[in-house]
């Protein structure tokens, strides 16, 4: 019995990280109907990780492909500006940056091999490549917090960056691509972009 089932599982959890990515979007369910009512700790990350996901794919498919090079610079401030913007990272490189860190952050919690060649990732430059993997490092994500559960939320795991559960390490993999995506909204703003969440 287990041996179809753990075959099944296997291949929905291969299908999950090999399949095209779909992005996905998020809407508030929640009713007042639910409130004192226990929320599985996956179900909950999940959210937070859909509403991270719904934006960081905005800002990178609202950027054009020639401005992905594009890093702020002495030049974009006025003159005598204290601004130190020197070797900071270009567009691609902040979309890049994430989707290495989602491989590393969730591969960490789920405790499995990145499905990809991680140096690869660092080394994406295009705007139709840069989406694509940003989709399915995501994806790669959501399948990983899925096994978080009540039994093992809170329990010890030698994680990263200090965080040391699952449901830790979940929230500062939300926590770390928050703070990319705002500077990726700047970039788009210095580029006469509105983001879509500011709209």
């Amino acid at each position: 019995m287990c041996r179809i089932g753990c075959v099944l599982a296997g291949t929905l959890a291969l299908f999950s990280v090999t399949a095209p990515a779909q992005q996905r979007d998020y809407k508030d369910t929640y009713t007042a109907a639910d409130a004192g009512k226990a929320i599985a700790p996956a179900a909950a990350l999940d959210v937070m990780l859909t509403q991270l996901e719904v934006q960081v794919i905005r800002a990178a498919e609202a950027m054009p492909a020639e401005k992905y090079g594009f890093a702020p610079s002495t030049a974009n401030f006025a003159t005598g500006s204290p601004a130190k913007f020197d070797g900071v990272r270009t567009f691609a490189q902040q979309a890049t940056h994430l989707i290495s860190a989602n491989y590393y952050f969730y591969s960490t919690l789920g405790k499995t091999k990145p499905p990809v060649d991680m140096q690869a990732m660092s080394k994406l430059s295009g705007k139709e490549e840069i989406v694509a993997a940003l989709k399915q490092s995501f994806a790669f994500a959501h399948t990983q917090i899925g096994t978080v559960t009540n039994a093992n939320a809170f329990t010890a795991i030698e994680g990263a960056d200090g965080m040391h559960t699952p449901a830790t390490l979940a929230a500062f993999g939300v926590a770390h691509g928050y703070d990319h995506y705002g500077q990726m909204v700047e970039y788009l703003r210095m580029n006469g972009i509105v983001p879509s969440g500011s709209k």
